[in-house]
């Protein structure tokens, strides 16, 4: 589990197809983000929002292998040599829960489609899958490429957060585009309340 607070940025290094292409081997580079010589390998780290498992680490870099189902439905099918990536470790009992409980499951893929400065920070509208529109509420979290956020109002299938300079600075917002892809995690509490609803 995370909680959507990014620690640091990665950079893809190299991407390799495995098995037939269907699988990818990334290599994220990360000098100075944390002490990789401490992560065992087999050891979750979040790229992006996406839980991945650290396959090899050696000085500043880390491996993961990556699915056909993964690379389908997450933004990682389009990660190139150079690509930036939010990285987080995992949870520890006791760490402080600055986020919200993020299980780096990525739902879907939505669309950045404006960033309107708004006082001192950035309002966007993102558009989701209609599938996922009922789990958004006003008000509640959400993770985009696995930052940790709070929705500001929903309209059908989009919704608006604000970014503030500090979270543009600390993660890859600051390079994204009107038009980009983003991953998509909705709130776990948002999921099994409405699993609940559809029981007899």
């Amino acid at each position: 589990m995370f909680t959507g607070i990014v620690t640091g940025l990665g950079t893809v290094r190299t991407v390799t197809p495995i098995g037939g292409a269907a699988d990818m081997r990334l290599v994220i580079g990360a000098p100075g983000w944390t002490d990789l010589s401490a992560v065992p390998p087999g050891a979750s780290i979040a790229c992006s929002g996406c839980c991945l498992t650290a396959v090899e680490l050696a000085g500043d870099w880390f491996a993961v292998t990556v699915s056909a189902e993964t690379l389908a439905k997450t933004t990682l099918g389009t990660w190139r040599q150079g690509t930036r990536v939010n990285l987080e470790r995992p949870l520890r009992v006791g760490d402080e829960l600055g986020g919200h409980i993020v299980s780096g499951h990525v739902d879907g893929v939505g669309t950045v489609l404006a960033m309107v400065p708004e006082h001192g920070s950035m309002r966007w509208r993102i558009r989701v899958p209609a599938a996922l529109a009922r789990f958004i509420a006003a008000k509640g979290s959400i993770a985009v490429d696995g930052v940790s956020l709070t929705v500001n109002e929903v309209a059908g299938a989009e919704f608006g957060v604000n970014i503030i300079p500090h979270t543009a600075g600390v993660t890859t917002f600051a390079l994204r585009r009107p038009g980009d892809a983003v991953n998509i995690e909705i709130d776990t509490l948002a999921r099994y309340v409405a699993r609940l609803q559809e029981m007899p």
